[in-house]
């Protein structure tokens, strides 16, 4: 009998709780031991791994023996420091959400960890795992020719209730083209496998949140924009990002289109925002549309139940979790590496900076580590 894989969770929010519900899916897996604070959160998480050790700290999960590695699922202004406290206390593999950090003057903390640390280090991108943008990406070259255009639009719902807000404010998210977007611009990068070389972007808040205040503050996160971005191998790629479109039939529709003809991916939302009067939800579609001979070819990509069950973002968690259980294992790669979780934030960055300024921004002379808007 194979011996059990022992994950220590810290963060036990909509995504941690997603996490631990895919965690417990894979075969010879066990949650050891979760660090919530919060303790309605905390109670959440017992009702889904009641077996897990409940601690207090940081420090007191990298305590226990038995762990194999962690996952960080945490507010993002803390992802820098709790790395830093596992390489100074316990270098453990780790998969840790995006966005890997979100300030510029973190970069250099980031990159400094990322040379030192002698475990993996896999940042959790889970769109690339959904599996119609998987399958997307496999069948990419053969059906553009070679990708010179690509398009991913985002309409959604707005920012969901986090435990003290923290979501709702750009200074400890890093700002909704950081936060919310970093894990497309990864998506850009892997599709067109070439570097970002400029930004263009124009973003704003026009709906959300205006209701809202915290402590005498309202909301100042970002709820639609447009990027632009230009590569440095001649494609140019777009983001529309709407979150005041739940009505949507389609939540993602991705399209990349090249001198052989498009492809597209268009991906539902949760199943659980789904109405019902509407019947079931519907099913991921993949379209080809070559340019000889014409005529769309469209077919569904459907998802175990189970797996819609366990999380919001269309079973992705749950194979990311398997590949990064292979990596464990020594028996692939790690695949989102903390190079590429570096290099999503800065595009992000990027983007912010565009909005705020009306300039384009050339990724080669580097991001302003100070702008009103991101700190």
């Amino acid at each position: 009998m194979a011996r059990k894989v022992n994950y220590g969770i810290i963060g036990c929010g909509m995504m941690g709780r997603e996490h631990l519900r895919n965690i417990m899916l894979l075969p010879d897996t066990r949650i050891a031991a979760i660090y919530e604070p919060d303790q309605q959160m905390r109670r959440a998480a017992a009702k889904i791994a009641p077996e897990a050790m409940l601690v207090d700290s940081t420090e007191a999960l990298l305590n226990i023996e038995a762990l194999d590695c962690i996952v960080i699922a945490s507010p993002n202004m803390a992802h820098v420091g709790q790395l830093e406290q596992m390489a100074q206390l316990r270098p453990l593999p780790v998969l840790v959400e995006k966005p890997l950090f979100i300030h510029p003057e973190d970069r250099p903390r980031i990159e400094k960890l990322m040379r030192d640390y002698p475990a993996p280090i896999w940042v959790a991108m889970e769109y690339r795992y959904m599996p119609p943008i998987a399958r997307f990406l496999e069948r990419l070259d053969e059906a553009t020719g070679g990708l010179k255009m690509l398009t991913i639009r985002e309409h959604r719902f707005p920012f969901l209730h986090k435990v003290g807000a923290w979501n709702r404010f750009n200074r400890s998210s890093g700002g909704t083209l950081v936060e919310k977007c970093c894990h497309f611009f990864d998506l850009m990068r892997l599709a067109i496998r070439s570097e970002p070389v400029r930004v263009m972007a124009s973003a704003g808040q026009a709906v959300n949140h205006f209701d809202e205040t915290y402590d005498g503050r309202t909301p100042d996160i970002w709820d639609n924009g447009y990027v632009i971005v230009d590569f440095a191998n001649g494609a140019r790629a777009m983001l529309e990002l709407c979150m005041f479109a739940e009505g949507a039939r389609y939540q993602e529709e991705i399209s990349a289109v090249g001198p052989a003809g498009k492809i597209e991916a268009l991906v539902p939302g949760p199943g659980r925002f789904w109405p019902g009067h509407l019947g079931p939800p519907p099913i991921a579609q993949l379209i080809e549309s070559p340019r000889a001979p014409r005529g769309p070819v469209a077919i569904e990509i459907p998802v175990d139940p189970a797996l819609l069950e366990a999380g919001d973002h269309y079973g992705s968690t749950f194979y990311q979790h398997r590949r990064f259980r292979a990596a464990l294992s020594g028996h692939q790669p790690v695949e989102v590496t903390a190079e590429d979780g570096i290099k999503a934030v800065l595009m992000g960055l990027a983007a912010q900076e565009s909005a705020v300024t009306g300039k384009a921004v050339d990724m080669d002379q580097g991001i302003r580590s100070k702008l009103p808007e991101i700190c």
